[in-house]
């Protein structure tokens, strides 16, 4: 006869893994030798910000004559390798880029231990890059987990613009999708990175920009949906029809909508 678990124990043994183990099943970094030389086509310089407890590395990609710059929040994989690939959406519209490394991926040293720690940190890279470029001149750019982390920049400083790519509703929301079996109050107790997005976002005062694939199998696109009905100030829903997690940029509709977003055709949705 077949044995059947009940689903209470398996919610309480997905629980105990989600518990012990949530760092490592949300973040997938990938880790640089401090000697390791970046090697991208853009200028750029290398950055290191001093945290609690660790030193984020950062590149700043410039420009002349810049009409801006785009503070850089990346998904929650890699590392500044690759990531720093994105430089030229930006470089090629006149937009410095400030991308940097959470803690723990590429050089960045310490580790990943709380919410308010990133954000912390997300913060320390927006304050070093005001150091150069006012407010009014910076875009805030999140994709994925960088999202959440971005809505809450935006919400607690004054950016030109936001920007956020296939963000998800919350990260409580996203693992309730992803793991049906387990309830959503529990996830809600243990989950140590909420990121909810659809909290911070309706407190963000400058236009918004959503851009999602309506494919994407990570991040459902109701969730951009969903998060368009919250905002309050100016903004736009970016649909990329067959678009993925990681391939929206090999799309001509999101390659038109930078275009339209920041080379000032369109500054406010």
């Amino acid at each position: 006869m077949r044995r059947i678990f009940p689903t209470w124990l398996l919610s309480c043994f997905f629980a105990l893994l989600m518990g012990c183990t949530q760092e490592q099943m949300i973040f997938h970094p990938e880790v640089l030798p401090r000697d390791y030389r970046y090697n991208f086509s853009e200028a750029f310089t290398e950055v290191n910000i001093p945290v609690a407890g660790a030193a984020i590395n950062a590149l700043y990609f410039r420009v002349s004559e810049a009409r801006g710059a785009v503070l850089y929040l990346h998904g929650n994989a890699g590392s500044l390798r690759t990531w720093g690939d994105v430089a030229r959406d930006f470089t090629s519209r006149g937009y410095e880029l400030f991308i940097f490394d959470y803690r723990g991926f590429g050089k960045s040293t310490g580790r990943i231990d709380s919410e308010s720690q990133l954000l912390d940190d997300a913060l320390a890279a927006y304050e070093r890059l005001r150091e150069t470029i006012p407010a009014e001149r910076i875009v805030v750019y999140g994709r994925s987990i960088g999202a959440g982390m971005a809505a809450w920049l935006a919400r607690n400083e004054k950016p030109r613009l936001l920007i956020l790519e296939s963000p998800f509703y919350s990260l409580t929301d996203l693992a309730a999708h992803h793991y049906p079996l387990l309830p959503r109050r529990l996830i809600s107790l243990i989950l140590k990175y909420p990121f909810p997005t659809d909290r911070w976002l309706p407190e963000v005062a400058c236009p918004v920009y959503l851009i999602h694939g309506t494919k994407d199998a990570i991040v459902p696109f109701d969730d951009a949906v969903r998060l368009e009905r919250l905002i309050r100030s100016p903004h736009e829903l970016i649909r990329v029809e067959g678009g993925g997690h990681n391939d929206l940029g090999e799309f001509g509709v999101y390659r038109q909508a930078l275009d339209r977003i920041l080379t000032g055709t369109a500054t406010r949705p």
